[in-house]
């Protein structure tokens, strides 16, 4: 079938061939696909602060810490399946791989419950921990508890795409989000637009969505012929696959989790100040998120090629990957953040109506105060994907936890309580988090990564 066919093609072996050209082939379409997800996530916050209101806008922005601590426990535990995949894709290993695809799933489907009924009912919890005034945590809670309630869709989406990731094929799920863009974007406009249904819109707009991305993905892994096809019947648990998965996915979850949510009680701090310094943070958040695009499209891209090239005992082609990896990160990064920082308050109205004119200079300044610094979390991106593409996510997760956790959450109580409470000693907390975390990992890379393998 034709379909099959291209499917088949997609996959890579990364373990021949110019290391930049597969990096680059590899991480692009992931770039496409995370731009557009943040594009819909964007025009959530657009439609909202345009056509309901700055407390919907506030609510709908600050409410992201929330939402990516569940999604960042899933993705962590994503990257384990990925990295085991992939090192059985290097070792060609067809009969692994099915074992691999096949524990995940189920698990997978397992945790598609578990995770929406804990979301539900840690939404007053959650709104308590924020503690946003009155009537933006009202607009808070009628998002989490629709968002929660559909969270399976982007789940399994997610499932799919590691799997395909893990193969070297990056361009089908970028397909599959394409098109849940473009209909979260129609959604958005319908709901909120035509029908007024405000908050509750977009939320219903996002798991609708979600939920056909969800399909597509495994009905792609269901009808393709090659190692990752996915059979019904097949679906069950390998225990000592299973075992390998949590390994190494369990210390990605825990760091994804543990520091997004943390960015609760940096919300909290920010909440604080009120509606004006909520809302420039929340624009702010929604264009930083733009920044980490291109380092988190390669530093994916570096996780696979570093699997399959160890999963084919080739060091130094590995460690090779993961220095043009960064380079790659620092001239991406730089390309977008000094248009922004030089154009801040025009890029910060997009999210607002002009006459707001104090969430705009808020807006602009966390910009300019912290753009630069995007280059020390290109360090800590790119290496502890390389950390995890090698079987040691502990190493990642020790880093990033103590340096976005520990660090950050000192650093807030002790400058905001016994030295100055701005929202410029709060915003420059990520910053410093960064840099932190770049030292001890870049520390551990050094020490921990294999030095010895094959030649190329």
């Amino acid at each position: 079938m034709a379909e099959l066919a291209f499917l088949k093609k997609k996959e890579t072996d990364m373990t021949e061939g110019g290391i930049f050209g597969h990096l680059v082939a590899f991480a692009i379409p992931l770039l496409l696909g995370n731009l557009f997800q943040q594009l819909y996530n964007t025009v959530d916050t657009w439609i909202v602060g345009n056509y309901v209101g700055k407390v919907a806008f506030s609510a709908v922005g600050t409410i992201s810490p929330v939402t990516n601590s569940l999604i960042g426990f899933f993705s962590g535990f994503s990257s384990g399946a990925s990295v085991v995949i992939s090192r059985y894709y290097g070792a060609h290993r067809p009969e692994k791989i099915s074992e691999a695809v096949h524990t995940y799933v189920t698990a997978t489907l397992v945790l598609c419950v578990v995770v929406s009924l804990l979301g539900v009912a840690l939404v007053p919890l959650m709104l308590k921990i924020l503690n946003s005034p009155q009537e933006v945590a009202a607009q808070q809670r009628i998002y989490l508890t629709i968002y929660f309630s559909g969270l399976s869709g982007l789940l399994i989406y997610n499932m799919g795409s590691a799997i395909l990731r893990a193969v070297g094929n990056s361009t089908l799920p970028f397909m599959f989000l394409l098109v849940s863009t473009l209909l979260n974007i129609s959604l958005d406009l319908l709901f909120v637009i035509k029908f007024s249904l405000g908050t509750a819109g977009v939320a219903y707009a996002t798991i609708i969505a979600q939920a056909i991305s969800a399909i597509l993905v495994m009905v792609v892994l269901a009808r393709t012929d090659t190692s990752v096809k996915l059979s019904f019947r097949k679906l069950g648990i390998k225990s000592k696959i299973l075992l390998e998965e949590l390994r190494i996915g369990i210390p990605s979850a825990i760091q994804l989790s543990i520091t997004a949510f943390s960015n609760v009680f940096v919300q909290s701090y920010v909440n604080y100040f009120g509606t004006d310094v909520m809302g420039g943070w929340t624009a702010y958040n929604k264009i930083d998120q733009m920044f980490f695009l291109p380092m988190q499209s390669i530093s994916l891209a570096t996780t696979t090629f570093v699997g399959q090239n160890l999963g084919a005992e080739n060091v130094k082609r590995a460690r090779n990957g993961v220095l043009i990896a960064l380079i790659s990160a620092w001239v991406s990064t730089l390309s977008l953040v000094l248009p922004v920082m030089a154009f801040a308050p025009e890029i910060v109205s997009f999210f607002i109506d002009n006459s707001e004119t104090a969430v705009i200079s808020y807006g602009s300044m966390f910009l300019r105060m912290n753009g630069l610094f995007f280059l020390a979390a290109c360090v800590n991106q790119v290496l502890g994907a390389a950390m995890r593409g090698c079987g040691k996510s502990e190493v990642a997760m020790v880093s990033m936890l103590f340096s976005f956790v520990v660090f950050r959450q000192i650093y807030l109580f002790v400058v905001t309580r016994y030295f100055i409470n701005t929202p410029q000693s709060v915003g420059i907390s990520f910053p410093l988090g960064w840099i932190m975390c770049s030292i001890i990992i870049g520390i551990f890379y050094a020490v921990t990564f294999p030095k010895e393998g094959k030649k190329e």
